[in-house]
């Protein structure tokens, strides 16, 4: 089964509360979905990997029905790179790459190359009502000096006290293999309150039971998130607290292009310029950015898409 876990837990008694996610099988499945239309460089599928498990992370501190859009919007070769997480913890991610990336390329080389790359979080309700914004809180790369931040943990951590007033500690990793990430924050109100939300900022800061515990939290290695499994990380990190562990939750890659969507854009763009396309090529080829999915629609497809459905009349019933 293609899926991974999402483990989140409480510190009781402490106004702390943490979340843990290992994204294995599902996230190889969107690595060779996406090579099938051309691999990314390995520091560009790095972020993709820790931006998923961010995105996952975050879309599980919140109560929210619909899906988590992280991005990251680059002046850098790496111009977009998105994450989409939904409520059920499916996810989704991608990248537009516009230049050479080196192999020991970073966040500030890929994509704070000038220093104007901002990074947006979405929240997109599933009911949202037509013609209504989605909410959307935007970042930019640099601390409070102005000083570039050169991970994305640094960068979701700043977001999360500029936006939210939430002290948070996060530890992201990524390879071929696994994606991962450890959270840990601060919550205004202590045990099974924690789940609360509510907001204390005269905390940001100074809470002593949270600096311990990210303190804590800061030792796990990189090697040690993508090798080890949740409970020896637990064990190794918080072997002296009280945790109130949840029924892990499964994570999964799934993609939600369809033939009737891309068919949908196309009569967008309009039959001047589809059919153009299939006078040239005899086939319009639209790709999935996400999953690689290929569409393909010859000259009766296009005929058919321009073409309004025939009224036909009412079939005549006979009484019974």
């Amino acid at each position: 089964m293609n899926t991974g876990l999402l483990h989140k837990f409480l510190f009781d008694g402490l106004p702390v509360r943490g979340a843990l996610v290992r994204l294995g099988p599902d996230w190889r499945e969107a690595l060779q979905r996406r090579a099938s239309v051309g691999a990314f460089a390995p520091p560009v599928r790095a972020l993709m990997g820790e931006m998923a498990a961010a995105g996952m992370l975050m879309q599980s501190s919140i109560k929210f029905d619909g899906a988590l859009i992280l991005q990251l919007h680059g002046d850098g070769p790496v111009r977009l790179a998105v994450a989409e997480v939904r409520s059920d913890l499916s996810f989704r991610t991608t990248a537009k790459v516009t230049g050479e990336i080196a192999d020991d390329a970073g966040l500030v080389q890929m994509v704070n190359v000038g220093g104007d790359a901002r990074c947006a979080i979405t929240l997109d309700p599933r009911d949202r009502a037509p013609g209504t914004q989605a909410y959307q809180g935007v970042v930019p790369l640099y601390d409070d000096l102005r000083q570039p931040l050169g991970a994305l943990s640094s960068v979701l951590e700043h977001y999360m006290l500029q936006s939210e007033q939430l002290d948070t500690k996060l530890v992201l990793a990524a390879n071929d293999e696994v994606a991962a990430g450890l959270l840990l924050q601060r919550m205004p109100l202590s045990g099974t309150g924690n789940l609360g939300g509510g907001r204390d900022e005269d905390q940001i800061g100074s809470n002593e039971d949270f600096n311990r515990i990210a303190m804590l939290g800061a030792t796990l290695t990189r090697e040690e998130l993508l090798t080890l499994d949740e409970d020896s990380i637990l064990r190794r990190l918080f072997w002296e607290e009280q945790l109130r562990r949840f029924e892990p939750q499964r994570t999964r890659f799934s993609c939600s292009c369809s033939r009737d969507r891309v068919n949908n854009m196309l009569i967008g763009l309009g039959r001047e310029e589809i059919e153009s396309i299939v006078a040239e090529r005899e086939l319009v080829e639209v790709g999935c950015d996400f999953c690689g999915q290929q569409f393909r629609f010859d000259a009766v497809d296009v005929g058919r898409m321009f073409t309004p459905p025939v009224d036909l009349a009412p079939s005549t019933r006979t009484r019974q």
